[in-house]
């Protein structure tokens, strides 16, 4: 055997002693596949990747695959296509927390209680989180779930330039619906040059900010009781009426509402006073406005007793683990919930989301600290979920929302007469009780 030969076979020798090794230890590794959504303009892909970094650093026996799926309901479809196919589908996955009763109905879920009850720090972790952001997190008998993460609630922003050039009390936002619509009256410029207010309710799911015009009129859609839905009561047809009449009437936004997307870019450009949109794209306004930010609670309703017509759902998504895992994969998925849903990380999501940091200490600790010292508009969304309400969901969500915002969206856009309102949500109310009869 000559020398080069005998050469070579010793390096090939030498690789496979070292690189043997290596596969081993990477197919030992456990691997938490977690699906992410987002709703917002904020590089929550940089972020995430950031935590799953530091995670498998501190735990090098656990690889985390990262996998954007779009919208919250492209997520949701993504992982039931998946799972339908006979696919494995995540291992833990950020999911609205409405899906909550249709993906325990279906079985792709596991519940949370069971890692928190084996869990040394379970029991803490519980009862450091705001109760508003549990209550879509339990079913109708307390048991948890799904653990918050990326966390929301609707705010008013407003732009404080704007109301000081209008002689407008910059610090002391609307409080109720007259108080609005005064407001609003006066940002408003003629021809469409700039809207008093803008209210995203136009399009397919107009149901989450329609929740604040119901809940401000007294009524809410669903409650604890997931069988249970409220869509023709008189609160409903009043907070239906004021959001139409806002645009018809008033003329302080646009008839049948803004777009989604398109109004914070709207705010930002000087074309709206007041929007109604996600805390979580406060960092967002705050990093890309020209003017000083303003923020408070919605005033969706008529004044009370204390002057405020405020009305607020939760809203966002959770932490769940899939059924689909193997038990090894779903102890390690807890392992990423535990330090996603962590005070620390919590504290940070916050701070460069402008997502709720569910857990009460986050407040307490950097980065959020100095953030909401520096910005007290983080702190508004906070101190709101002391007035928040469950967001909708109940059995058939799926369904029932679709019921929902078909009819909310027919009402609102005009394509349904106000004068039929009543008729029509009636008639939605008999589709939504049909499908719920079964659970009663």
């Amino acid at each position: 055997m000559s020398l080069n030969v005998r050469k070579v076979l010793m390096f090939a020798l030498f690789v496979l002693l070292i690189v043997a090794p290596l596969s081993a230890l990477a197919q030992d590794k456990v691997t938490v596949t977690f699906y992410y959504p987002t709703a917002v303009d904020s590089p929550v892909n940089l972020v995430l990747q950031g935590y799953a970094d530091q995670f498998m650093a501190d735990n090098p026996d656990i690889q985390v695959e990262l996998t954007y799926t779009g919208t919250y309901t492209q997520t949701r479809d993504t992982i039931n296509t998946e799972l339908q196919g006979g696919g494995a589908g995540p291992t833990v996955a950020v999911m609205l927390t409405t899906d909550l009763y249709s993906f325990i109905e279906e079985g792709t879920v596991v519940p949370a209680q069971d890692f928190i009850d084996q869990s040394e720090d379970g029991a803490a972790m519980v009862a450091d989180i705001f109760p508003a952001l549990m209550l879509n997190s339990v079913d109708e008998e307390g048991t948890i779930w799904s653990v918050p993460f990326q966390r929301s609630t609707p705010i008013m922003f407003y732009n404080k330039d704007m109301f000081i050039e209008a002689g407008l009390d910059a610090d002391n936002p609307p409080r109720n619906l007259e108080e609005l619509v005064t407001a609003a009256k006066a940002l408003t410029l003629p021809n469409g040059e700039r809207w008093g207010l803008m209210v995203p309710v136009q399009g397919g799911f107009p149901i989450w900010l329609f929740q604040s015009f119901a809940i401000a009129n007294g009524q809410n859609l669903s409650d604890v009781d997931p069988t249970q839905v409220y869509l023709n009561t008189p609160e409903t047809l009043a907070g239906l009426t004021t959001l139409i009449e806002l645009g018809t009437v008033e003329g302080v936004m646009p008839v049948g509402g803004s777009v989604w997307g398109d109004t914070p870019t709207a705010f930002l450009a000087g074309q709206a006073a007041i929007i109604y949109h996600t805390t979580g794209t406060l960092t967002n306004i705050l990093n890309n406005a020209t003017f000083e930010v303003g923020v408070g609670y919605l005033p969706s309703g008529p004044a009370g007793e204390d002057g405020t017509g405020y009305g607020t759902p939760t809203g966002g998504g959770n932490l769940y683990m899939f059924a689909n895992a193997t038990p090894e994969e779903q102890a390690a998925g807890w392992a990423w919930i535990e330090y996603l849903a962590s005070p620390e990380i919590q504290s940070d999501w916050g701070a460069q989301t402008g997502y709720v940091a569910s857990r009460i200490s986050a407040w307490d600790i950097d980065p959020l600290m100095s953030r909401v010292a520096e910005y007290p508009q983080y702190a508004v969304a906070r101190d709101q979920l002391t007035i928040a309400e469950r967001e909708f969901t109940s059995y058939r969500a799926i369904d029932v929302q679709n019921i929902i915002n078909t009819t909310l969206s027919g009402i609102i856009s005009g394509s349904v007469p106000l004068a039929d309102a009543q008729a029509t949500l009636d008639a939605a109310q008999a589709q939504i009780d049909s499908l719920l009869a079964e659970y009663r």
